[in-house]
């Protein structure tokens, strides 16, 4: 059974993290910290979690803590990873890995001269309804692929409980950075491929602020053409196609984890094939499967270099969308 500390005790771990370790065998919570320690207190008391820490360094340095899940806004990953690195500590780092890949580079770079494992919370690795859609593209069933489309909408006025979402510097970005990454990560994932180009355009948003919406096309380098679009002013929804020369995959909502998932599989306009799938054990099979890796098990699927890889699409996302040129994506071993 592996301790987890959780630094950065928010939303997305009071509504997301903590019902995953819920469901999750083989790991449980027994510390967080926050940046004020009578609400670390009080988020500890309310979640049956035993100890408090409004200190980062304090809670890796807990004999208590095995491994840490880091999922503070995300201009502070790469203290809090560097933090952790340096006291021994197997990180599990939320989502985009950074606001720029120079960062990224940091902290793999820092992880393996501690010689600690890093890997990155892209969840939706983990859902029933990616495993699937991979798997029948995998086994031919469209034929050879020539378009993938992916989107995330909601909604995120200036009343959203992550205030920070709005702030460059703090977030790295708006729904580019915030979701476009699980639209970017799903599309590599499912198709096996990797980004070679980047070509995008935005909705702005207000003055000093960062985009309300954005569409990327990406070229992958087998030849797949995929577009991404994504946006804080819709309501949520995550619809995801994969268009072959034979056949269709689809979802309508392809990544939530709210609600059981209907997948289509098309030919000739008709559907010939549906599989529903539920993705409510993705945050629990994530947090386990961490934990098997930190025990020697098996190996994480998604280590720091492929945060790393996910940031440079966003780099060259976000050059594209100023210059008004297709950026390359910079290449990682």
């Amino acid at each position: 059974m592996i301790n987890f500390g959780i630094i950065g005790f928010g939303l997305h771990a009071v509504k997301r993290v903590i019902p995953g370790f819920a469901l999750a065998k083989n790991c449980r919570v027994t510390a967080l910290s926050r940046r004020e320690m009578a609400k670390a207190k009080e988020s500890a008391r309310q979640h049956n979690i035993p100890l408090a820490f409004d200190s980062a360094e304090e809670l890796c340095r807990s004999p208590q803590v095995d491994a840490v899940f880091i999922t503070t806004p995300n201009a502070c990953h790469l203290e809090d990873v560097l933090v952790a690195a340096a006291c021994g500590k197997p990180i599990l780092c939320e989502k985009p890995m950074a606001v720029n890949s120079d960062q990224c580079r940091q902290m793999v770079e820092a992880a393996g001269k501690a010689k600690v494992l890093l890997g990155v919370a892209q969840v939706f690795r983990f859902e029933e309804s990616t495993a699937w859609l991979r798997q029948q593209l995998s086994a031919g069933q469209i034929g050879k692929l020539v378009f993938a489309r992916s989107e995330f909408s909601f909604p995120a006025s200036h009343g959203h409980a992550r205030t920070w979402i709005h702030d460059p510097v703090v977030s790295g970005g708006g729904p580019v950075a915030d979701v476009g990454v699980h639209c970017i990560d799903t599309l590599r994932f499912i198709l096996q491929d990797e980004v070679s180009r980047v070509s995008a355009r935005e909705i702005p948003g207000n003055a000093c602020e960062v985009e309300a919406g954005a569409t990327m096309v990406l070229e992958f380098s087998r030849g797949t053409l995929a577009t991404v679009s994504v946006s804080f002013l819709a309501e949520y929804r995550t619809p995801l196609e994969l268009v072959g020369e034979t056949g269709v995959l689809w979802a309508d909502n392809a990544l939530t984890v709210e609600h059981p998932i209907n997948l289509e599989l098309r030919r000739g306009g008709t559907v010939v094939d549906t599989h529903t799938v539920s993705n409510r054990l993705a945050y629990a099979l994530q947090v386990d499967a961490f934990a098997d890796a930190v025990e020697g098990k098996a190996e994480f699927p998604i280590p720091g270099e492929e945060g790393w890889r996910n940031q440079e699409i966003l780099d060259a996302t976000y050059r594209s969308m100023k210059s008004g040129r297709t950026e390359a994506v910079q290449v990682i071993y």
